[in-house]
């Protein structure tokens, strides 16, 4: 098995896209890059803890790439944007990728240097790619949480602009 970590804004978002995809076998949300530890819901939104929001995503490495998986994360949020994501504002929901070797690291760099020559976006993509450091999995009712709360997350992803933007920029996606 291997590990991706990975953040895009809220991290209820970053769950959908990746659950049915063939070798993930498990997605969970929670705190990552930061420097207090097992820090809370709470903590990391006050902004004082250095986590972002973020999944880690453990995956049968014989059935799936980490380039895989990072041609579906770039489907899931705006990777022009460092500030926040969507109407997110803040240091706990900027987007990036934390690479646990050398090999995601390059691939990271790859993917983001052919999707700005591919001009997608109208702005070049920017997202951080730094060294994987922690992962802490958040409370238990943010776990799943486009299964246990669906209509509240579907208007979240409206509400927010997250949908029509992936749509805009790559179709109809993860329904």
């Amino acid at each position: 098995m291997a590990y991706a970590t990975l953040a895009g804004g809220c991290f209820w978002c970053l769950v959908k896209p990746f659950t049915s995809y063939p070798g993930i076998e498990n997605v969970v949300s929670g705190y990552s890059g930061g420097h207090v530890e097992n820090p809370s819901y709470e903590d990391v939104s006050r902004g004082q803890t250095g986590h972002v929001e973020a999944v880690q995503i453990t995956y049968n490495s014989e059935i799936t790439t980490f380039e895989n998986i990072l041609d579906v994360y770039f489907k899931t949020f705006d990777p022009t944007d460092n500030g926040g994501q969507f109407f997110d504002r803040g240091e706990h929901y900027q987007p990036a990728i934390f690479y646990h070797n050398e090999a995601q690291k390059r691939a990271a760099e790859a993917k983001i240097q052919e999707l700005n020559e591919q001009a997608i976006f109208n702005n070049p993509v920017i997202t951080p790619i730094k060294p994987y450091k922690n992962f802490y999995a958040a409370e238990s009712y943010h776990q799943d949480y486009y299964k246990k709360n669906p209509l509240h997350y579907e208007q979240y992803q409206r509400g927010s602009g997250r949908k029509s933007f992936i749509e805009k920029h790559w179709g109809k996606q993860y329904d």
